[in-house]
């Protein structure tokens, strides 16, 4: 098989703001594997918080090359071979991943979700996004969300959190999920998840450090929501010792190392009875629609990376009135460049 690999840089529809910074553009990274005349493609978007750039996934990926061989059905074996050959870069190994799901999926004339045995699963409507603003700048956002997206995400961790969800909630008539990314203390969260339980507030996410565990147990005990863990769930590694302190795990393929490493996660997330999320950074159609081939295994979705874009340069998964997902019927992924 032979792999190559480019950067591709994606401008926001509007700056993207969360507890650690704001975003403007995503540069990706776009790969594609080759076998007999037929190509597979996946895609990476590195976090900087994960210790990973654009310009990293691509040294990354020609060195995992190596590690394809010439089975293209062999996946779980690249998988592994890719593990043993670099222990972290989890974005770059998605990208082969998901290259060689779509790959196989092609070669078979299935979609990925086929090839899974998971066609005819319901899959959770996707919420969608507010980054951090003024109060009444995210309402406004979140009252033009919520004419589409029935869950709405609203970003905190800023002097004005309390005020953001009274805003936001005034605005949308939706679910609303918080997500903190770590920004907040202990005692902050709890505190804070006793003022907006009123709200009606579906989950709160991340609230302390990914490290803090007996962070998040503390907060778990005590808020009137469940707590869900994201930057302190990884792998699947990391999933047997977040029992007892979270509700339930966000999986995200940029994360765990695509779509086998997160299968494995659901499976060890289902073993320690725990609900799920699937989430994703800020992506194209490409890992977007990869993700979306298992959603059915899944609690909640949070796959709307793509719609944070102002031009996207693939098209896959779609979004129905109220954040409903559709999977494309082509083979593998079923994704195709954009006009």
């Amino acid at each position: 098989m032979e792999l190559h690999a480019r950067i591709v840089e994606l401008p926001l529809v509007t700056p993207f703001t969360i507890a650690r910074g704001t975003q403007t553009i995503a540069r990706n990274v776009v790969v594609e594997v080759r076998h007999e005349g037929v190509t597979g493609v996946g895609a990476a978007a590195p976090s900087a918080f994960y210790g990973e750039s654009a310009e990293h996934v691509m040294a990354t990926v020609e060195r995992l090359a190596e590690c394809l061989g010439d089975d293209p059905f062999a996946i779980e074996q690249v998988f592994d071979r890719m593990n043993r050959s670099i222990r972290f870069n989890a974005a770059a190994k998605a990208a082969i991943d998901i290259a060689m799901w779509d790959l196989a999926g092609k070669l078979c004339a299935l979609p990925v979700h086929r090839m899974l045995g998971l066609s005819g699963l319901s899959l959770p409507r996707t919420s969608f996004t507010i980054g951090i603003d003024r109060p009444e700048a995210m309402a406004d956002r979140a009252a033009e969300a919520a004419r589409k997206f029935s869950v709405l995400k609203v970003k905190l961790g800023s002097a004005d959190d309390l005020e953001i969800v009274k805003a936001v909630r005034r605005s949308a008539n939706a679910t609303i999920r918080v997500d903190a990314n770590a920004a907040w203390t202990p005692k902050e969260a709890v505190a804070l998840a006793d003022q907006i339980a009123p709200l009606e507030v579906e989950l709160l996410e991340q609230p302390v450090p990914p490290w803090d565990l007996d962070g998040l147990r503390f907060v778990r005990e005590r808020a009137q929501m469940p707590v869900v863990a994201d930057e302190s769930a990884v792998t699947w590694e990391d999933v047997p010792r977040l029992v007892g302190a979270v509700d339930g795990i966000n999986i995200k393929l940029m994360k765990c190392g695509g779509i086998t490493g997160a299968l494995r996660m659901i499976r060890a997330a289902r073993a320690c009875g725990l609900k799920i999320m699937l989430g994703c950074m800020v992506e194209t159609s490409i890992s977007i629609t990869a993700a979306a081939q298992i959603a059915g295994l899944v609690d909640w979705a949070d796959l709307d990376g793509n719609l944070l874009l102002s031009h996207d340069p693939w098209k896959g998964v779609f979004v129905r009135d109220g954040g409903e997902l559709v999977l494309p019927d082509a083979p593998g992924l079923g994704v195709s460049p954009s006009e």
